[in-house]
């Protein structure tokens, strides 16, 4: 899903900020806390949009989107683990033509799914999001883009897949069948294609917007996001349903603070040794609206910063979730 909010980006942030990744360290999910925390501080998290991370089931690749104001443009990010080093971010070999964003791994690794508004071919006027995917070549590198098809895809904007290991895929789309404005569906996936998607339950689904689901690989939980609940903090919180007995969803439950915020907290995705929950914010620094003077080089820092109002990558131990 689009970020509902505009996000600010002033001129003096610039591109050049990704320079500082020179010095990049990021920690390993051992070390993420029980409390919630920016990630990459100053690296992925560094001021500018940067939202919908994950990390490879292997650990050695992280994926994010870095955006413009007014959506002018979503480019894919890809940071690589090499004997032991974290190197640079780069533009993912499938990215930085069109808007991409909201990449995910499929359980095995192999395969990348992502949501792009490039045209399916010569013939396709509509530019609306579809879901495309990469496959892992022989050389480890990442294939052409292939566009998922129509049985999945509609003339509707299809956004964050998550695909489980039987290869159900999860994603969101306002579908005329669905409950609300965008609602979270599910394609199963069986004898080597998709059947037509259907909305999940009103366990999950409301009358209200639903959006970005991560899907626990075995299909025991869902973390999703939704705007305009009752106990909506303000501008669109996390919610986590799991699985009864009976294989059935139950009532989703609202995301504690501080994991939820006044702001839009969204973009899910919990880390393969389900150990870290990670998800998007666009939060404010409460030092920005303390109404104490600033000086100049701690304004700059406060804007040239996470925690800026633009998305940044937070992250916290899954048992303080669940």
């Amino acid at each position: 899903m689009l970020n509902k909010c505009c996000v600010f980006l002033l001129a003096i942030i610039g591109f050049n900020k990704l320079s500082h990744s020179q010095k990049l360290h990021y920690p390993v999910t051992g070390q993420v806390r029980d409390t919630v925390q920016v990630f990459g501080e100053n690296s992925i998290s560094n001021g500018l949009a940067n939202r919908d991370f994950t990390i490879s089931p292997s650990g050695n690749e992280m994926l994010y989107t870095i955006q413009l104001t007014r959506f002018l443009s979503s480019t894919i990010l890809c940071i690589r683990q090499e004997n032991g080093k974290w190197g640079k971010p780069e533009v993912a070999s499938f990215s930085g033509i069109h808007r991409d964003l909201e990449a995910s791994f499929s359980p095995d690794g192999n395969t990348i799914y992502f949501s792009s508004d490039r045209p399916v071919d010569v013939k396709d006027s509509v530019n609306d999001f579809d879901i495309w995917k990469v496959v892992r070549t022989a050389d480890g590198k990442w294939g052409q883009p292939q566009h998922l098809g129509f049985t999945v895809n509609s003339p509707k904007n299809e956004f964050y897949a998550s695909v489980a290991k039987s290869g159900n895929i999860y994603f969101t789309v306002q579908a005329k069948y669905g409950k609300g404005g965008e609602d979270i569906v599910m394609c199963n996936y069986r004898n080597g294609a998709y059947d037509p998607p259907t909305g999940l339950p009103e366990a999950i689904n409301s009358g209200k917007d639903e959006f970005n689901a991560f899907v626990d690989p075995d299909e025991q939980f869902i973390l999703f996001s939704s705007y305009g609940r009752a106990d909506d903090l303000g501008g669109g919180d996390l919610y986590m349903s799991t699985k009864d007995a009976t294989g059935n969803w139950t009532t989703a439950k609202h995301l504690p603070a501080p994991i939820n915020s006044a702001w839009l907290d969204y973009c899910p995705f919990v880390s393969p040794d389900k150990n870290a929950f990670f998800f998007s914010s666009n939060r404010v620094n409460p030092v920005i609206k303390n109404k104490i003077k600033k000086e100049y080089q701690q304004l700059m820092n406060l804007v040239n910063g996470p925690g800026n109002g633009a998305d940044d990558i937070y992250w916290i131990k899954f048992d303080a979730v669940r």
